[in-house]
């Protein structure tokens, strides 16, 4: 009940302290206090104008701190780029913040406050998606070091995101018996997962698999004179002994081009002795460049080849760029003329023979559970190679492993994480980490593959229960009398 500036101030700083619940803090006792106060701003609003106005504010500080990590690339090159840094995250923060303030606004519209819990899941899910997706720092991600994240191999990352938002608001619809309520509900959700991580592992297929972390700097990874450098102590971790089933590098961390029958690959078939190599690596094809992950054979021949298809806005290639080049033949922003990366053809399933199925993924791909269950074929693990040294030593890193490791539970599928810098890992099929590589050091590790489990509720139905669900809700919810929260 709280009017102006100060009740701006207190929306804007729930939203900071919601943020606390992402890696690397993970402090989702203190995010679900910060996310039913939200609501209570919200619901207490004077008219939608108001309660659109606090859930933007709350959505700034939420995402300005969550995503803080995303000034990191512009400091890379710090004389260059550094001017643009506070303009990226002021932008990203409030842009991103207007899907908190729609849900706001048509709650207070309707006089149906409570219809924001189904609305406010909605919009988070239309992030995902909407301009090529943006699934970061969803709600739900603040149950990743929980047992609550077991839920996600039935309801996926967006279920765990309704769970917030109805555990935030039962409290100020209902009071104590609300927080009575949702103290119960957390306890059952919370029970439910203890429950799955204590069934039987799945038999392991026996391999063992040797995971390379360079540890390249990223301002000295693409140096020539560190180039030779890089080249060779992943070489030599390759080479040491005992031998594995398979080697991975993480992504592009081929400092060439990728050419068949070239010295690199000669030598890189060399280090393996027998085994074969799954590397990251930029190659052409005519005038487009491809950011791709290779499998490179005993005997000097790239076997299998994916190239990753879900690229970074402006960040690999320019929205649009093929479609100018079409329409009016503008070259400069085609990717397919050689101005960014050109996307693959989509997701994909490389089958390694005796090292089983793997479902391919290259740094941000690991965030988009559709892209997962678009593949064409179900697959034994999951592979995600990454070059997190773009995001920084404090929060990106962190949380892209969270997310990825958020994959594994929904797909249930171990998952294989090699990152240049780190985080590099095996995560099992319920999301638990067995092996794990110190972040920030170069070394490499060699670790046991877990078994899969059969394929979860979400691997076979996606959101589409959830959808029914949601709609169901906010039906309900319409219907009520009265004003408030409900």
């Amino acid at each position: 009940m709280m009017q102006g500036w100060r009740a701006a101030g207190l929306a804007l700083g729930l939203g900071v302290l919601a943020a606390a619940g992402q890696a690397p803090l993970g402090a989702w006792y203190l995010a679900l206090p910060a996310y039913a106060g939200i609501m209570a701003l919200v619901a207490w609003a004077a008219s939608p104008r108001q309660a659109a106005w606090r859930g933007w504010l709350a959505g700034a500080g939420h995402f300005g701190a969550a995503l803080s990590w995303i000034v990191q690339p512009f400091f890379v090159e710090p004389e260059v780029y550094g001017w643009m840094a506070p303009f990226a995250l002021a932008l990203m923060g409030f842009g991103l913040a207007l899907f908190w303030a729609l849900p706001a606004w048509l709650a207070a519209r309707f006089g149906r406050a409570g219809l924001i819990v189904p609305l406010l899941t909605g919009a988070e899910m239309l992030r995902g998606v909407i301009f090529t997706g943006f699934p970061w720092a969803l709600p739900g991600h603040i149950w990743i070091d929980t047992p609550v994240a077991q839920l996600a191999a039935y309801g996926g990352a967006n279920g765990l995101t309704l769970l917030v938002l109805v555990l935030a608001a039962l409290p100020v619809l209902l009071g104590w018996r609300g927080v009575a309520g949702a103290a119960a509900l957390l306890a059952a959700v919370w029970g439910f997962g203890l429950w799955r991580l204590a069934q039987p592992d799945p038999a392991a297929p026996g391999l063992t698999l040797r995971l390379v972390q360079p540890n390249a700097a990223q301002s000295l990874k693409w140096d020539p004179d560190q180039a030779e450098r890089l080249l060779q102590l992943q070489l030599d971790y390759t080479a040491a002994l005992p031998r594995p089933d398979l080697v991975i590098w993480p992504e592009t961390a081929l400092p060439y081009l990728l050419e068949e029958g070239s010295r690199v690959v000669d030598a890189v078939a060399a280090a393996g002795q027998g085994v074969p190599v799954a590397l990251g690596a930029q190659r052409m094809e005519g005038a487009a460049a491809f950011n791709s992950l290779v499998v490179i054979g005993p005997e000097a021949t790239v076997t299998h080849v994916y190239d990753k298809h879900h690229l970074v806005p402006f960040g690999e290639y320019v929205p649009m760029g093929e479609l100018a080049y079409r329409t009016f033949g503008l070259r400069a922003f085609a990717a397919r003329q050689g101005y960014g990366y050109a996307a693959g053809p989509g997701a994909a399933v490389l089958d390694l023979g005796h090292l089983g199925k793997i479902l391919p993924l290259i740094c941000y791909e690991a965030v988009f559970a559709r892209d997962l269950r678009a593949a064409p074929d179900r697959a034994g693990w999951i592979l995600q190679i990454t070059n997190d040294a773009w995001f920084g030593t404090l929060t990106g890193p962190f949380q892209h492993a969270a997310q990825a490791r958020l994959r594994a539970v929904e797909m249930g599928l171990p998952l294989v994480r090699v990152a240049n810098t780190g985080v590099t890992g095996v995560t099992d099929a319920r999301g638990r980490v067995t092996a794990a590589l110190p972040f920030g050091v170069a070394a490499y590790l060699d670790a046991a593959l877990p078994g899969p489990l059969p394929p979860t509720p979400y691997a076979r139905w996606g959101e589409a229960p959830l959808l029914v669900l949601l709609a169901g809700l906010a039906a309900l919810l319409f219907r009520r009398r009265g004003k408030g929260l409900a």
